[in-house]
């Protein structure tokens, strides 16, 4: 996975920050394709590479920022009827009713905070932000800043392993390395199946709360 992303990025930067832009962009507007990845992936190879690393987080930035406005806007046009004849949203009404206490105990501040929420994909955020009619205002600046601050941890976290890569091939060795390289695996296999996550999740919740 390593040398896969070491060819695509570094080799042709900027085809390598459209991909950047491509998948962070669909996958803000609720495909599921791995945005945290590509993110990680980016600031990775950067961080061996050491190349600037404001061309990516730029991209991710602006992608996850007009991404998220579809998702709102798909909200707020459609309702939570119109969204669920959307297939690929594999949105029902039972998936939505935690998510949905979980926005209304938050507010505004779950579009900024579900990013950072591994079993909540932003673009459900979003999309109850539109549902629930939030004024454009407030709906921007939580999505911008939560583009940003989502894009740029992600890609700096990338960007410290990159650059450390050599000193922890040398402080773990290949057997550290090998278990960092499956966990970053498994990361790949869960965002790619985030959403069976998330539908298990949202069946089994209120069974814990109605066994406490």
């Amino acid at each position: 996975m390593i040398h896969g992303l070491h060819s695509i990025l570094p080799h042709i930067p900027h085809y390598g920050y459209v991909l950047v832009f491509i998948v962070a962009f669909l996958n803000n507007l609720g495909l599921p394709l791995p945005g945290e990845t590509i993110l990680l992936g980016a600031g990775f190879v950067l961080g061996k590479t050491t190349d600037s690393l404001w061309q990516p987080v730029a991209a991710g930035t602006l992608a996850c920022f007009l991404g998220s406005i579809g998702a709102f806007w798909l909200g707020r046009r459609l309702g939570q009827g119109g969204l669920e004849k959307i297939h690929w949203l594999h949105l029902t009404a039972e998936r939505l009713k935690w998510p949905e206490r979980f926005f209304k105990q938050h507010g505004a501040k779950t579009v900024f905070i579900a990013r950072f929420i591994f079993l909540f994909p932003p673009v459900v955020a979003n999309l109850l932000a539109g549902m629930s009619k939030m004024s454009w205002r407030t709906f921007l600046f939580y999505n911008l800043t939560g583009s940003a601050a989502y894009s740029t941890t992600y890609i700096l976290i990338g960007y410290f392993f990159g650059k450390k890569w050599k000193q922890l091939q040398t402080w773990l060795g290949p057997t550290g390395i090998y278990l960092i390289i499956a966990a970053l695996c498994i990361l790949v296999l869960a965002v790619l199946f985030r959403r069976s996550l998330f539908k298990w999740w949202a069946q089994i919740k209120p069974k814990i709360k109605v066994g406490k």
